[in-house]
């Protein structure tokens, strides 16, 4: 399933009703609108914010298959693009206090 549908590949993500492309302030302020309707904190939100929602849902435990379905990416290669790597956490640490868990 194509998300772009019938768009053409250099076709904008975010385009007006003339089909010009949004200004990154256009945008943040229909995704902080949107936002207003469903979150408390929703000033702290904007379109960049979105981006690194992939890294906090996996540093809450959050398994990437379940990230990779949530985002709708096909492919898991898509999903690690928008992945980071936090400098004061290890997947070491994540292991140590899995295994001294409890089962």
């Amino acid at each position: 399933m194509s998300l772009r549908g019938e768009a053409l590949k250099d076709a904008p993500v975010f385009a007006s009703a003339t089909g010009r492309p949004l200004a990154p302030s256009h945008i943040d302020r229909v995704v902080k609108r949107a936002a207003a309707a469903e979150l408390e904190n929703a000033m702290n939100v904007s379109a960049h914010w979105f981006r690194h929602s992939a890294t906090h849902a996996i540093e809450e435990g959050v398994p990437v298959h379940s990230v990779q379905a949530t985002l709708g990416h096909t492919s898991l290669d898509t999903t690690s693009k928008y992945l980071h790597v936090s400098p004061d956490r290890s997947s070491g640490e994540v292991l140590v206090k899995r295994w001294s868990e409890p089962f």
